[in-house]
Order: structure tokens, then sequence, then C-alpha cells
């Protein structure tokens, strides 16, 4: 059983006008939604209201309510049959909610897409590169030498501060 029994997080419920309400709210896997609304349908369902977790589906007479969760389905009797395509699919005991039983929704049984690896660039032919101009070369230090009467260093024009 995949649910945590008790109240919604926030301890408040709101019923669903549609079906469809219930499962874009919920975010459930739209892979589902044909097998949900076949379950519904079938199920004699008069009103769906949110939970929290799941969405539960209120049934006619003194059937139990269904507790549809993203994956699962939750609710149902030992003798309910659910069948997927021509398939019965095999219904589960539930942990939480003994007596009744859970099924998987499609989703669970569809393999699992690869992560796809990067695609590959085509090789285009490349174009010769422009030829590069040297990188300017730092200016070394060059020594004009120093006055012989104030001891200045000379400037590039040969005077110094005495001149």
């Amino acid at each position: 059983m995949k649910e945590a029994q008790g109240p919604t997080p926030a301890g408040t419920s709101r019923p669903y006008r549609t079906l469809d309400e219930a499962l874009r709210h919920h975010r459930i896997d739209p892979v589902n939604h044909a097998f949900i609304r076949a379950i519904v349908d079938g199920s004699d369902v008069t009103s769906l209201i949110d939970r929290g977790r799941y969405i539960e589906a209120i049934r006619r007479g003194d059937r139990a309510p269904l507790h549809i969760g993203r994956t699962y389905t939750n609710g149902f009797a030992e003798d309910d049959v659910i069948v997927l395509g021509s398939t019965r699919l095999r219904m589960q005991p539930s942990e939480g909610r003994p007596p009744y039983y859970y099924v998987d929704h499609p989703s669970e049984f569809a393999p699992r897409a690869p992560a796809k690896a990067p695609a590959r660039r085509a090789a285009t032919p490349r174009t010769p590169a422009a030829p590069r101009t040297p990188a300017a070369t730092p200016v070394t230090e060059r020594e004009y030498g120093v006055c012989d009467v104030c001891f200045m260093v000379k400037t590039p024009s040969g005077g110094c501060g005495c001149d």
C-alpha cells in the first residue's frame, strides 16, 4: 500500500467538480487518465474529494471509497475485477486499509526510456584560421643612467632635475 492514512496536511478538503480537474490538480500522469476514468465510470462514483495525498472517490451504497493516488488506486473489494486492455490486473492487498485491495496504474508498467546521450554534431570542414598576430610583449625597463651631480635617474632625453 502506497499511501499514508489521515487528514490532509492542511486539515482541509475540497470537492472537485470533474475528474479532469482532480487529475490535473494532483498532477497524475496523462497516461493514466483513461484508465482512472474507466475505473471511476465503472465504480458508480458520486463525488470526488481532495484529501491532500490522494483523491477520494465516494461510491454509492455501502462500498468503500476509492483512494486515487499518483500511481495507484486503492479501495477495491476482493471480488472486484480490473481489466486493462484484455489483461486482468492483479490486485494486491492494502497494507493501510485492510481488507481492501489496490491496483497500480498503467504508467507503472511502462518501460522507462533510457536517458538520451547528447547528440553529436556533424563534422563540418574547418576553414583555415586567419594568421594570428603575435601578442604584444611587455616593454622592458631601460636604464638611462644616473646624474653625477644630483644622483637622480636621467629621463629618456638625458636630462635630470638639476638641469
